[in-house]
Order: structure tokens, then C-alpha cells, then sequence
């Protein structure tokens, strides 16, 4: 590791000891390869990564990390896995992320966003080294009136479906623990991050925008749109995972003053509706691009509620980290579909992921990362 890397956000992650939760996923597996990038010492807690293709498996991150194997919703099981881990940061990442399957398991995705949580921050609790903890949850945990304005993170909590609602509980739990374990000045401190619609290289989770490309794209069929005018908070995945390093490390050095809820979405140019995507998509495949086509009305109607407009306003970010989106939109689809063609073509993905951390990290440098001007959501 050079030290230009790992003095990136002020060299706290060098040699630090981090937990990641759901370091199989897709978010999970990205935060742990840059995090071994920064030179942390990462421990992994996770169920397995699901069978098929998945970033967990391309690009190694099972040597990236001590990797354990738990059902957060067991918190025994939780407990007995991290017994001897002793994390100074914990990023509890792992959940069930899908709008459509908590309609087919709801209880399965309250159990384990939210009681999965609790039981993670049990567990955190009896870290003697811990200094920081940020839970992940979703831009989906407002409770969402379809305004065309960003919602802030003093915005009432809510969710129609249950995916939305659990993370909103998720929240709840979260800031109840922050009052009741997490609250001494010189104790660790806790924060929950919200992020927009995430998607990157590596990503095959189902019902998602550009994992439902790629799945097409092999199989030589058309990609069938379910909600094409529907507004989503748009973003590479690099770009939310900057803000939760950017927080944990103010939290480890400066404690109480950052804890509480973060949005990191993207700006207004990043915010726009599923038929945009799916078209920015198509220019930078270029030749052999996968073709769309749209659901019919009849098949909208008959689909799950999933909002209709859903927008982040991240000043408190801005002002308070300094952080802000570093790629355009095009940028952003551009970095996915270099990962994918490269993952096709058989290349070493693990590399090439490391290279797109650092063409990224490069943009923080030269963009003046830690002092960017505010911008309206």
C-alpha cells in the first residue's frame, strides 16, 4: 500500500481493525475492497454469497477479509461468530434490499433489517476498542409523499411497503441505541447513512435496473422496463461508500459532533427517471447494446406499490464532511459497464476494481473532496 492511499480520509483506516456486515453483497464487497485498499484489517460477517455470479466471488473478497458466516437474525449465532472480534469500526451493511421480495416475505425482511440490527449492535456493544458505527439503511426509510424536493434527515420516517417500512424501523432502532449505548462524549458513537439507488460493477442481485441489462445482455433478449417513469436518486456505488468512510473516520477522530443521520445521494443531474438510465445504459454499451422495452400499463397496474418520485437532499453532508458526488451520471454508467465487459471478457476483476477505487479516489483529489460548495437537491 503506498502512502498516498492510506493516508486518504486523513490515514484513520490504516491498520485499523473494521467489521463489515454483508461483506458477500454487492455494497459490502466494495466498501471491504477499498477498505484492504486503505490498509484496515477487515473481519466480514455475512450469510453465504447467493449462488451464481457475485462480486463476493469475482473479485476475492473472501481473502480480503476474515470472513464469517451468521444469519444476523439469529443474535446468538451473531454473538458466538464475533466473539474475540474486537472492531474499532463497524459498518453494518447486511440486510435484505429488495422492494419486491419483502412483498413475498415480509416477515423475513423485518427480521432481518430490523431485529438484525439490534442484534449486530449488541454485539458491537461489546467491542472494548469499538470507536465508531454506521448502519446503512435507505433512502426508501422516509416516509415518502412523492414530492419532487429531497427529503432531509429530520424528515418523518415511514414506508407503504415493506422493505421501506423496515428501514424505517431500522432507523428507529438505530437512534434508540445511539440515546441509550452509544450516547457518553467520550464512548463510541453511532450513525445511520442513507443513499440513493446504488448500482456499480459486480452488482446480480434481482429485480434491479442494471443487474436485469447484464442478465439480458447474456441471454440475447430484450430488457423489459417495469416502472420507466418512475425518479430514482441515481448513483455509483463509490460515491455513497466515500461519504460512509468520510463519516466513520470524523466519528473515530472527533467522536460525538457526527453522530446521528447522513444523506449521501447524488445531485439533481443524478436524479432522474428509469427510461433515462436504461437509455445512458445503451450509449455507453455501444455496439451489440441490449434493447428495451417498456411494461405495458396493464402490467404497471398489476405490479407491488414502489414509489413514484423519491429524491435525497444531502446538504448536511456537503457542509458538515465536505463531501459531494464526484461523477456525472454518464461517468457513473460508463465505470459499470467497463466493469461488466471487463468480467465478461475474463479479466482479473479483483484488479480491475482496485483500479476504478483509484481512479476514483483520484477524482476526490482533484475535485476537492473535503471542500466542495453546496449544492441545491
Amino acid at each position: 500500500m503506498s502512502g498516498q492511499v492510506n493516508s486518504q480520509f486523513d490515514g484513520v483506516f490504516a491498520g485499523r481493525r473494521v467489521l463489515v456486515t454483508g461483506h458477500t453483497g454487492f455494497k459490502g464487497g466494495w466498501i471491504c475492497a477499498w477498505l484492504r485498499r486503505l490498509g484496515a484489517e477487515v473481519t466480514g460477517l455475512s450469510l453465504p454469497a447467493e449462488k451464481g455470479h457475485s462480486f463476493f466471488d469475482a473479485c476475492g473478497v473472501d481473502g480480503l477479509t476474515d470472513s464469517r458466516i451468521a444469519d444476523i437474525r439469529d443474535r446468538q449465532a451473531v454473538l458466538d461468530t464475533l466473539s474475540g472480534v474486537d472492531a474499532e469500526i463497524v459498518f453494518h451493511m447486511a440486510a435484505q434490499p429488495l422492494v419486491r421480495r419483502s412483498y413475498r416475505d415480509p416477515a423475513e425482511t423485518f427480521a432481518t433489517n430490523v431485529s438484525g440490527t439490534a442484534h449486530v449492535l449488541d454485539a458491537a456493544l461489546g467491542m472494548r476498542s469499538l470507536k465508531a458505527v454506521v448502519v446503512v439503511t435507505s433512502d426508501k426509510c422516509y416516509d415518502n409523499k412523492e414530492w419532487t424536493w429531497g427529503y432531509r434527515e429530520n424528515d418523518p420516517m415511514g414506508g407503504r411497503d415493506p422493505y421501506s417500512a423496515s428501514k424505517g424501523c431500522t432507523e428507529l432502532v438505530a437512534q434508540s441505541y445511539g440515546h441509550s449505548f452509544f450516547s457518553s462524549a467520550d464512548g463510541p458513537q453511532l450513525a445511520t447513512v442513507r443513499a440513493g439507488n446504488v448500482f456499480g460493477g459486480g452488482d446480480w442481485g434481482e429485480d434491479r435496473l442494471i443487474p436485469d441489462v447484464i442478465r439480458a445482455s447474456e441471454a440475447g433478449e430484450p430488457v423489459v422496463i417495469r416502472n420507466p417513469l418512475s425518479v430514482r436518486p441515481w448513483q455509483h456505488v463509490l460515491e455513497p461508500l466515500s461519504g460512509y468512510l468520510a463519516l466513520a473516520a470524523r466519528m473515530y477522530r472527533d467522536g460525538q459532533s457526527f453522530a446521528g443521520a447522513w444523506n449521501f445521494g447524488p445531485d439533481v443531474s443524478g436524479t432522474v427517471d428509469v427510461r433515462q438510465l436504461a437509455t445512458l445504459m445503451q450509449d455507453a454499451w455501444g455496439d451489440g447494446a441490449p434493447q428495451f422495452s417498456m411494461a405495458s400499463a396493464e402490467q404497471t397496474s398489476a405490479a407491488p406499490h414502489e414509489a413514484g418520485i423519491l429524491r435525497l437532499d444531502s446538504t448536511k453532508a456537503q457542509t458538515g464532511l465536505g463531501w459531494r458526488p464526484q461523477l456525472t451520471l454518464p461517468e457513473a454508467v460508463r465505470l459499470t459497464v467497463d466493469w461488466y465487459k471487463a468480467h465478461a471478457a475474463g479479466a482479473e476483476m479483483g484488479g480491475i476494481t482496485n483500479n476504478q477505487i483509484g481512479f476514483y479516489s483520484d477524482l476526490m483529489s482533484s475535485r476537492d473532496f473535503d471542500r466542495a460548495p453546496v449544492a441545491a437537491q
